[in-house]
């Protein structure tokens, strides 16, 4: 049996795993994903991650579970990942030209504990046309993606400048993943020491 779990189906969260250096099992949560545009970047993306963690909690009580989910944020609006093509030029067109926040919540949990943080960055894109929004979207790799593109796919191409934890964009702030590990490692996760 693998040490801990990661309650995700992401793949590019399951890729980046081996950078932490620990030993997961990938268990995939059972939950409906929705956004609240009320709460801010970080608070929607703790809660969502929060409710990946307890569900996955619930089936493995004695294991550390890792729940992470990302949210875009732009003009005072979140961004989840795109229904449709449609829903992916949205989201490209408000992205266009500007700059965004990527939140990456992050929980662990175990029994009755939880530690929650967060990872994130500021993305500035050039300004896209409309011909560069369309190819972009023919790749197919808006899809599944919160905000509707992957910074290290072919949306590279339009980022500007990124200040921040890039792996937070992708999804797992794998810097901040490992050290509170260590810290569980150590008997200390759950002690409320600041690991920031």
């Amino acid at each position: 049996m693998k040490t801990y779990i990661l309650a995700s189906q992401s793949p590019r969260r399951r890729a980046l795993l081996p950078l932490v250096g620990r030993d997961f099992e990938v268990v995939v949560p059972e939950i409906q994903e929705t956004i609240d545009n009320r709460k801010s970047p970080e608070e929607a993306a703790i809660a969502l991650a929060r409710l990946k963690a307890k569900d996955v909690g619930k089936r493995h009580p004695n294991r550390l579970v890792l729940a992470c989910d990302t949210v875009v944020s732009v003009d005072n609006q979140h961004l989840g990942k795109p229904e449709n093509e449609d829903d992916a030029r949205r989201m490209l067109e408000l992205l266009s030209g500007k700059g965004h926040r990527v939140v990456t919540g992050c929980v662990f949990t175990k029994m009755d504990q939880e530690v929650a943080f967060y990872g994130d960055a500021e993305v500035f894109f050039h300004e896209l046309t409309q011909e560069e929004i369309e190819t972009y979207i023919a790749t197919e790799e808006p899809f599944g993606k919160a905000g509707g593109y992957a910074v290290q796919g072919h949306a590279a191409r339009h980022i500007e400048r990124i200040e921040g934890d890039y792996y937070a964009i992708m999804g797992l702030p794998v810097a901040k993943v490992y050290r509170y590990l260590r810290a569980y490692e150590r008997g200390l996760l759950f002690s409320g020491c600041n690991l920031r």
